[in-house]
């Protein structure tokens, strides 16, 4: 499903958030320091690059990392020596045209231009090029040198090359923003085999009612078991992170999956994980939309809202060339401060992002005593929240607190309650104002970090290795060693435009063989 847009709203010095041709809101940061791993003073070319790096990742984000990977050798020196005579000899047409005496020059030059731009229409690489090509590029470079012997008006030349360039810079921009809108849609958007095999699911749970198991079990009010929340919309994605955590746990059969889905996939993911089996673990796929109109008929929201991701880019103050990074924050979305009203017979559960997966068995979390806390998460200090002040308002907060990230995060429900949490998550709700769709998503960056103000308790770093979705350069050996690898991104595993080198780990947890599945052409 294709997310909507978010808002632009300018900040003050250090930290802004910005539509961009992305579909995530966009937060820069300025520090003081970032990486002390980026040294060195380039200059000249290299720095300027730099700069066209920073300005496209400001704009782009992800896209322009994507694009350096995938940016592919073309063989088209031949094209682009076309293209230069052909910028060249438009430059010199208007005013040879107004010279007595050129007529036989002026048709030659437009004859050359014609002839140049057919055969541009028709290539792009030099083996698309027709045979006599050298034949048509010494013709016009004699037309070139009979133009420049010419006494033309260097100002009226002048002025046309600049035109010329300017029109050049505006396509090639115009090629960029079409490119970057086109990455951000695959990005953004289920693909065409996932809603295939959605609907092939739906039609077949009610062609097979005997499939549909029991909604209340014993084991999913039961506190001996270990709960565990997906918010998701997506089969194979919740698919992956509950095989993935079965597969690394020793005590499966201790395991209770809630998984909270909108009413459009309800039914297929119930067909789902009635018809495959996850070891000993029990699964409930709850409709989040029917469940919050029974039991808060008086909460008006009702969208199953995804966890929200908001694109970072830090970059230093002293050196804004040469320190750049772009960070992706994953945090809480509205829908998540229902868990506590949706599970009131639960006291502690573990959220799971639908982009996570998990290589470690996770029983340990449950033996944390987080004290007074309630969300368990791992911080995510690149950005403190006094550099977000513009986007916190004026609620009071620890400026020198950290963000912090979801994707595996311990919930202390009973601890939730009794701050009143969800008290509070409404109260700050309306000190802010939502035109729109992109506004209110974009309102969960401040009330999921000043919800949870002095509530949230430090889980270990090594936990999660979060940036599958975004980071070519997360070391192997790293990614294979830590307990769950997140891929928040925008460069989702599911997707073609996924990392090739990080697929692997979520590839083996892929389940194949199922009919559907292979009906649909569903291929991790």
């Amino acid at each position: 499903m294709l997310r909507t847009r978010s808002p632009k709203v300018v900040l003050e010095s250090v930290i802004s958030i910005s539509k961009s041709i992305a579909t995530l809101p966009l937060v820069v940061l300025n520090q003081k320091e970032v990486s002390k791993d980026i040294k060195g003073q380039q200059k000249g070319a290299k720095a300027d690059e730099l700069e066209k790096t920073k300005a496209c990742q400001l704009e782009f984000g992800s896209y322009c990392l994507w694009s350096i990977e995938h940016k592919e050798i073309m063989k088209d020196s031949i094209v682009k020596r076309l293209k230069d005579q052909l910028f060249v000899v438009r430059s010199y047409y208007p005013s040879i045209a107004k010279l007595q005496g050129q007529d036989a020059l002026t048709q030659e030059m437009k004859q050359n231009i014609q002839d140049h731009e057919r055969v541009l229409s028709v290539s792009t690489v030099d083996a698309d090029l027709p045979s006599f090509i050298n034949k048509r590029i010494e013709l016009m470079e004699q037309t070139i040198a009979r133009a420049k012997s010419c006494t033309v008006d260097c100002i009226n030349v002048d002025r046309k090359l600049r035109q010329i360039l300017d029109m050049t810079e505006d396509e090639a921009r115009f090629h960029m923003k079409q490119s970057g809108f086109l990455y951000n849609l695959g990005a953004q958007t289920l693909p065409k085999s996932h809603h295939c095999l959605s609907m092939r699911l739906t039609l077949e749970y009610f062609k097979s009612p005997s499939l549909d198991s029991d909604d209340s079990p014993p084991k999913f009010n039961n506190l001996k078991y270990r709960h565990y929340v997906i918010l998701s919309k997506n089969i194979i994605a919740s698919s992956v992170v509950i095989n993935s955590t079965v597969s690394s746990s020793k005590e499966p059969g201790n395991l209770v999956f809630h998984i909270l889905t909108d009413a459009q996939n309800f039914y297929s993911m119930k067909h789902w994980f009635a018809r495959n089996s996850y070891k000993k673990a029990a699964l409930h796929v709850i409709n989040y939309e029917a469940v919050t109109l029974e039991k808060l008929p008086k909460y008006s929201m009702r969208q199953l809202y995804l966890p929200e991701e908001f694109r970072v880019l830090i970059r230093s103050i002293k050196q804004p060339t040469e320190s750049t990074r772009v960070a992706y924050l994953p945090l809480f979305s509205h829908s998540h401060f229902l868990i506590p009203e949706i599970f009131k017979y639960l006291n502690k559960v573990v959220v799971l992002d639908d982009d996570v997966v998990v290589q470690r068995d996770l029983s340990f979390l449950w033996n944390i005593d987080m004290g007074d806390n309630v969300n368990g998460a791992v911080e995510f200090c690149g950005l403190k929240l006094g550099q977000a002040r513009n986007l916190l308002g004026k609620t009071a907060y620890d400026p020198k607190s950290c963000a912090w990230m979801s994707g595996v995060n311990l919930i202390n429900l009973d601890k939730w309650r009794e701050h009143n949490v969800m008290e509070n998550y409404l109260l700050l709700m309306k000190k802010f104002k939502f035109k729109g769709e992109g506004s209110l998503r974009a309102a969960a960056f401040p009330l999921s970090l000043l919800s949870f103000q002095h509530l949230i308790y430090p889980l270990d770093e090594k936990l999660t290795l979060a940036g599958l979705g975004y980071d070519y350069g997360i070391d192997e050996d790293v990614a294979r060693r830590s307990a769950s690898l997140h891929y928040n991104g925008n460069m989702k595993p599911w997707l073609e435009l996924g990392i090739p080198d990080y697929k692997k780990y979520w590839k083996r947890f892929f389940i194949q063989g199922d009919r559907f599945m292979d009906e649909c052409n569903v291929n991790p």
